[in-house]
Formats: C-alpha cells, sequence, structure tokens
C-alpha cells in the first residue's frame, strides 16, 4: 500500500493532512524563514540554506524575503536564479527554474490544485501538476504561473498576468488569462 507521500510523489491525490508531509512542510517552514532572516550580507549562509531547502541549485542563487515554499526539495533552478521579494513556489509536484531566470516581486507559481469533487475537496484530496521554466526567464511582478504550465527559452512575461497554458520560446506573454503580445528578440539567434 502506498503512502501518502509516495502518491504525492507519484503526482497521485493524496491527502494534504497526511502528518509525514505535514513534518516536511514544517521543515520547509523553518529553512524559508532562517533564509528571510539573514542579512543580504550572509551570502554564504543565504547559499548554503537554499541549497538545503531546493531539490538541486545552480550557481549564485538569491532569494530575497519573504520567500515561501510548500517542500522545497520539488523547486530545482539552474544558475543565477534570482527570486526578489515574497515570492510563493506551492511545489507539491516539480517546478524545474532553468538558468538566468529572474521573479519580480509578488510572483506566485503553483503546482497544486484540488478535485473538482466537492467531496474530495471535503476530504483533504490535493493534486499536482509540474510547473517548467526555461531559460532566461523574466517573470513580471504580481504574476501566477498556474500548474501544468511549461514556459520556453527567453520569454517575458508582463506583470500582473495569469498563465493558464504553456508558451514557446523568444515570446513576451502578458494578461488574464495571458497571450502572446509580440516576439521577443533572441539574442542567441542573431
Amino acid at each position: 500500500m502506498k503512502s501518502e507521500k509516495d502518491k504525492f510523489l507519484a503526482g497521485e491525490p493524496y491527502n494534504i493532512m497526511d502528518p509525514e508531509l505535514a513534518a516536511e512542510e514544517t521543515k520547509a517552514r523553518r529553512l524559508c524563514k532562517q533564509i528571510n532572516d539573514l542579512d543580504d550580507l550572509e551570502v554564504s549562509k543565504k547559499d548554503k540554506l537554499i541549497r538545503e531547502l531546493f531539490g538541486s541549485v545552480g550557481t549564485k542563487p538569491w532569494i530575497q524575503p519573504n520567500f515561501r515554499c510548500d517542500f522545497g526539495y520539488n523547486i530545482h533552478v539552474g544558475d543565477n536564479f534570482m527570486c526578489n521579494y515574497d515570492n510563493v513556489i506551492l511545489d507539491i509536484a516539480p517546478v524545474t527554474i532553468g538558468d538566468h531566470c529572474m521573479l519580480a516581486p509578488h510572483v506566485q507559481i503553483y503546482t497544486a490544485f484540488h478535485p473538482k469533487d466537492p467531496r474530495e475537496r471535503a476530504n483533504s484530496i490535493g493534486l499536482g501538476k509540474p510547473v517548467t521554466i526555461g531559460n532566461d526567464v523574466w517573470i513580471g511582478g504580481g504574476s501566477v504561473i498556474l500548474p501544468d504550465v511549461t514556459l520556453g527559452n527567453n520569454v517575458i512575461v508582463g506583470a500582473n498576468s495569469t498563465v493558464t497554458k504553456s508558451f514557446g520560446d523568444n515570446v513576451i506573454i502578458a494578461g488574464n488569462p495571458a497571450r502572446i503580445i509580440k516576439q521577443n528578440v533572441s539574442p542567441f539567434n542573431e
């Protein structure tokens, strides 16, 4: 019989009130608090804590307070990841972020969602779908990335956008729901 954590990691419906998962969320919350409480000059301490919290980390990660996540170990970031103030990543499923990505203030990345059936919601059933973000992506302030979204390389997401579907490379998207507003120049193809 699968544990709730096994179901959770397999992307299956799971009980969000499971004690094992609750303990892991508490651990992540404590690590987030430690990261958030550090002074900007304590770079090596912050780097060490980010690496303890996240599943994998490239070079030079930077997180401003107040950062929040569910578990942390489902978050994978590449080189030069920059996370500005007051961001939330609900990492029920994997969140993979490429190299040279920037999250402006108040960005929210959600892999978590709940069943449509109210009986399942009443029984604390949770679900998750991954989010994948390519290289050289800038997500504008106040934007929300919903479960099961993939953003390609060199994408800019306009401020206060809600991204409900996937987009390919070299686009600027904005709105609610987000849509392509123009092509983005790719310096890599010039």
